[in-house]
């Protein structure tokens, strides 16, 4: 099959692997800010094939894993308000909040509904406008430009009911973020999908600043032993670096039609990251000429705020500092089927990859 078999082939890959065993001279530790590649990477078991001197560690790239309790707990408090349907990813469903979630909230008889798009929640408050319709908005660059297009065309239509619960974030401060918190980070290797919007210039200051080579990635086997080599050889050639490995898929420039429509309807804010607080303009807010669609400003709620995971190391594991096999109730208390911690619910989550792929090693 085109662009698969061919990026699992057993010979790309032992030489790969042959060449990244032959120029990996010291220690390394490799970030992977996707949770595609997360689970990627452990579902095809590259840690075990890889030289033991190349440590790869799990990043915030998990929309789901790094959304703050208050803002489940906000999505929550809306399945109370009479005549209010929560229109939602499913993903989030299972989210713990302070000491709910979206799906407790349904079993107890919230009107909560599972979308696969914005334009799915725009289309349920056009054909329900006796009710409101809130859209809890999570996902990085990926997925903020179809918000985005989504909060434009209500308002274009004069859809009256329909409101955005804006969760979006953008990824550049959380790598900044990390770095500047003292954990030790060799190289980046950066998301594949975020960066089929925004192009390779959002990286471009990480080696500028903090000598840190950032190759974007694809997320098949090949794809990523070949940025794992692109890496060390700028780290053994001490010339840091913004790559592109996943070139099939993203332009230097990214998605300029996609861009506008994010700058047109959202602005950057301060924003709550799970595991990493409070990081500077790392969120993305409703502009004020779209403020008629944003949840928080016409119908505002009042939930607790944010509080720690008990015994949960999620935040831990989303800096790199941890993996899920340090955490006491992984397998144990907390599993997919009975999550304690975001990590664990997401399909891009660490907890999961490693629940899935790992646990048994």
């Amino acid at each position: 099959m085109k662009y698969i078999d061919e990026y699992r082939s057993k010979e790309l890959v032992d030489q790969l692997l042959h060449e990244i065993h032959a120029l990996a001279r010291g220690k390394y530790t490799l970030m992977e800010v996707c949770g595609s590649h997360t689970m990627a990477i452990h579902r095809f078991g590259l840690p075990s094939v890889l030289p033991s001197n190349i440590r790869l560690v799990s990043g915030p790239g998990c929309p789901v894993c790094v959304t703050g309790k208050r803002f489940i707990n906000m999505a929550i408090a809306y399945t109370n308000k009479p005549d209010t349907i929560v229109a939602t990813y499913g993903d989030l469903l299972r989210v713990p909040g302070s000491s709910f979630s979206l799906e407790k909230a349904k079993a107890e008889g919230g009107d909560v509904r599972i979308v696969y798009s914005p334009l799915d929640a725009l289309n349920i408050a056009k054909s329900n406008a006796e009710k409101n319709v809130v859209f809890p908005a999570i996902g990085f660059e990926t997925t903020a430009p179809g918000t985005a297009v989504a909060i434009d065309q209500a308002v274009k239509e004069g859809v009256e009911n329909f409101y955005v619960l804006c969760g979006h974030k953008i990824m550049p401060p959380a790598m900044n973020a990390i770095v500047e918190e003292g954990v030790k980070i060799d190289g980046y290797i950066c998301p594949g999908h975020v960066s089929t919007i925004t192009g390779e210039d959002i990286y471009k200051h990480i080696p500028v600043n903090y000598g840190i080579p950032c190759v974007i990635a694809g997320f098949e086997p090949v794809d990523i032993l070949y940025t794992i080599l692109m890496i060390i050889k700028q780290i053994e050639n001490n010339n840091p670096a913004v790559e592109i490995q996943y070139k099939r898929a993203v332009k230097p420039e990214g998605n300029r039609k996609a861009l506008d429509y994010m700058h047109k309807v959202f602005i950057t804010r301060d924003d709550y990251w799970r595991g990493l607080g409070i990081i500077e303009k790392s969120g993305l807010r409703i502009r004020e000429n779209y403020k008629s669609i944003d949840a928080e400003e016409v119908m505002p709620v009042r939930v607790q705020a944010e509080e720690k995971d008990q015994g949960c190391i999620c935040g831990e594991i989303l800096k790199g500092l941890k993996n899920p096999l340090d955490c006491k109730l992984f397998e144990n208390q907390c599993t997919p089927i009975n999550p304690v911690g975001a990590c664990m619910v997401s399909s891009e989550g660490a907890c999961q990859a490693y629940y899935k792929y790992k646990r048994y090693e």
